[in-house]
């Protein structure tokens, strides 16, 4: 077979992804160096089209990476003026008071943001330094000379949807090579994926531990909205069937983000995380929050949750993780954006100086070192026992438990040391046998929805021209195996409807319809046969957020 010839471009740095990690070591690099070649390339339709999560944001990353940004016209505009935590039961609510919080748990200084608007405004502070920023390219192959990651493969097109040989429009993009590349991808990135298996980088440390985090905005009557309110719950409807819990962000323009998080090492394969998010809507305290409104847009996403304890190496020979990409979200307060915009800058720093010693294609210890030791390090080691304790004895224990560990660890103490992570998500589901499928309500087309409804507010598409991006490994797995054993939980742990079971019995077959898919991964990481591998499709497709 005759190599793929293919046009290459160097750089200094290569950046996999423009959210808030790869956009910040973006800027940090040109912040140290204004003649320095940095890309950034994203599979999205445009910068921020891909980009969801909650968010409240904490500003410490933003304060280090652009100390001047409150007067830059960022739109973070909506400080959070009051915090609300409550524990649900089916027909109430029981409000836990602030003050037993601990003081990092606390949102005051904290604001309600669009992440998505926050990324485009970071592109443009990027590309006003020099940054190029190439929106529509994925990313479909590392380049590497040796055992070195030297670029990647990006911009490539028109492989045939059986063959996925090159079809007659083929493009074969091209290789942008760089002294060093960031992968800042967010969870479970294709590229990262091979790069953590082939360096071996999860060796010595904890499986990364996820969480299937879906959001509306809403707008709401006026009457009912309280700008800068940021509320949390946990309990019902989840109960002991699954670790989790909501958000319910008051942002302005009587807009509201309703997000709930299932957290993906539930046992019992029948749950459904999309209907959990439905069901929670029509709480008491929800539903005459949303009534008289509407809802204007849905997403979902995989959230990376294992901790402290699950990050993995982070570097490996020309080649760094950055972000959500490392895991380096902190659960418990629900935030990760700041630690993805710290690591971003760190690794930029680790560059900087690499390059100006002369150096290319090693590993950066220095970045490495910065996020074990410094603000990230310190940010997730002292919250670290709160996700295994709810994984090993439920929601009380993880929030009494938890909660005195990190009271303790804000003095420098621990009560329990660090608890480690045990099985894989995927490890975790049960045998359909042992457990009863749960009954949901059907969707009211007012408050609920059903998953095709509202995969249509993600703005969704793909090129149906191209190969499935969603590979199975071995195409027999989904009836010969996950059906009998597991009744095969792809049917409802996606939250977009891409997989279904059609037909019963010897006639079953499972269909993959590719061109729903919000690229959340939640496939890859639940699946129990580890059967689903999803690799990254052509540029431009997927959700087109807006203002999540």
């Amino acid at each position: 077979m005759t190599a793929i010839q293919r046009e290459k471009m160097d750089y200094d740095v290569v950046i996999v992804g423009a959210g808030p990690a790869g956009l910040s070591a973006a800027i940090r690099l040109k912040q140290l160096d204004p003649d320095r070649s940095v890309v950034v390339l994203e599979k999205g339709s445009e910068v921020g089209a891909h980009i969801l999560s909650g968010a409240v944001l904490d500003p410490a990353g933003l304060d280090a990476l652009l100390p001047d940004w409150r007067t830059m016209d960022a739109p973070i505009k909506v400080p959070v003026r009051a915090d609300n935590f409550f524990i649900l039961g089916e027909a109430g609510q029981l409000r836990i008071p602030n003050w037993p919080m601990p003081p990092l748990m606390s949102n005051h200084g904290n604001y309600i943001v669009s992440m998505a608007n926050v990324c485009r405004w970071m592109a443009g502070v990027a590309e006003g330094l020099g940054v190029e920023i190439f929106p529509g390219m994925s990313c479909s192959e590392l380049v590497l000379e040796g055992d070195t990651v030297v670029g990647v493969v990006a911009g490539e097109f028109g492989r045939d949807p059986e063959t996925r040989a090159p079809g007659p429009s083929y493009e074969p993009g091209m290789e942008l090579r760089g002294k060093y590349v960031f992968l800042s991808e967010g969870v479970r990135g294709n590229l990262s994926k091979q790069v953590i298996e082939k360096y071996q980088l999860s060796k010595g440390h904890c499986p990364q531990k996820f969480g299937l985090g879906m959001k509306e905005i809403w707008e709401i009557d006026p009457e009912k909205h309280r700008e800068g309110t940021v509320t949390h719950t946990m309990g019902w409807p989840l109960g002991r069937n699954a670790g989790g819990g909501s958000f319910i962000y008051h942002l302005e323009n009587n807009q509201v983000y309703v997000g709930f998080v299932v957290h993906l090492n539930y046992e019992n394969p029948h749950l459904y995380p999309y209907m959990e998010f439905q069901r929670f809507k029509h709480h008491p305290m929800v539903a005459d929050l949303l009534k008289g409104g509407k809802r204007v847009a849905y997403g979902a996403r995989a959230i990376s949750e294992g901790g402290w304890q699950s990050i993995p190496k982070m570097v490996a020979p020309g080649v760094a993780l950055l972000g959500c990409t490392a895991g380096l979200v902190n659960v418990p307060r629900i935030k990760g954006n700041h630690n993805a915009m710290l690591s971003g800058k760190a690794a930029a720093e680790a560059a900087h100086a690499a390059i100006v010693a002369g150096r290319q294609g090693d590993e950066l210890t220095a970045y490495e070192a910065e996020v074990r030791t410094g603000a990230i390090g310190k940010d997730l080691k002292k919250v670290r026992n709160v996700k295994p304790l709810w994984s090993r004895y439920g929601l009380m224990a993880s929030l009494l438990g938890g909660g005195l560990d990190m009271w303790l660890n804000s003095v420098g103490l621990t009560a329990f040391g660090t608890l480690r992570h045990k099985k894989s998500d995927a490890a975790a589901t049960g045998l359909a046998k042992d457990f009863k499928p749960i009954d949901y309500p059907k969707p009211d087309g007012k408050l609920s929805f059903d998953r095709l409804t509202n995969v249509a507010f993600s703005f969704t598409n793909h090129d149906e021209a191209q190969p499935a991006h969603l590979v199975l490994k071995d195409p027999s797995i989904p009836i010969s195996v996950n059906l009998p054993k597991y009744a095969e939980p792809a049917q409802r742990y996606c939250p977009a409807g891409v997989y279904e079971v059609l037909g019963t019995g010897a006639d079953a077959t499972f269909r993959i319809n590719f061109q729903n898919c919000v690229h959340c991964k939640t496939c890859d990481i639940k699946d129990p046969s580890q059967n689903i591998n999803w690799t990254t499709p052509m540029g431009g497709g997927g959700p087109n957020y807006p203002n999540m």
